[in-house]
């Protein structure tokens, strides 16, 4: 197969999909949410994950603000929702309480953990540094909430049980399916 190639960058979209998180955080009383697909685990030890945000976001100010966010892993039959808090201001208007998001208590920051999420991780932030037009910002996971009826004994996303939300760019969303996966042992 040949190959096109280009040096005319623009929109570069060939790495998705991504699994879409909803990255929350809290300050002075107000409560924001934003979707993301440019996350990652850093480290285990610590444990550390980062999210790459625009400064021009609410939630990016409320997280500089609290020193603490949330990374929310949300279904797929969850997608519209997704699009719904990607799509709006959190400056503008209470997310929460305009999209009906229902929220659980944190444990150690303030950041809101999402009713919906199938699993989520508390962060204190740990560093911010601006990459280009985004801010990376990564914390230490101070607490891991997730629904173990919905992960194997190994811990793995059991994909029977939960479709991951996928971002494939340009607003379209997908998600998994049980007989793709396989395991393949590492090495020769």
């Amino acid at each position: 197969m040949l190959k096109t190639i280009t040096e005319h960058i623009g929109a570069f979209g060939q790495h998705y999909p991504k699994v879409a998180a909803i990255v929350t955080a809290a300050s002075r009383g107000k409560d924001d949410a934003m979707t993301a697909a440019w996350h990652s685990s850093i480290s285990l030890n610590p444990p550390l994950y980062g999210v790459s945000i625009s400064p021009k976001r609410f939630t990016y100010e409320l997280i500089t603000e609290s020193k603490d966010f949330g990374i929310n892993f949300i279904p797929f039959e969850k997608a519209a929702l997704a699009a719904k808090i990607g799509g709006t201001a959190g400056r503008e208007m209470d997310k929460f309480e305009r999209l009906g998001i229902e929220k659980e208590k944190p444990s150690v920051t303030q950041a809101p953990i999402l009713k919906d999420a199938y699993a989520a991780y508390e962060c204190k932030l740990v560093d911010s540094r601006a990459y280009g037009d985004h801010i990376w910002v990564v914390g230490e996971i101070v607490a891991v909430h997730f629904l173990e009826e919905v992960f194997t004994s190994e811990r793995i996303l059991d994909l029977e049980k939960v479709k991951p939300l996928l971002y494939l760019g340009l607003e379209f969303y997908a998600t998994s399916d049980k007989g793709s996966v396989s395991f393949i042992k590492r090495g020769i």
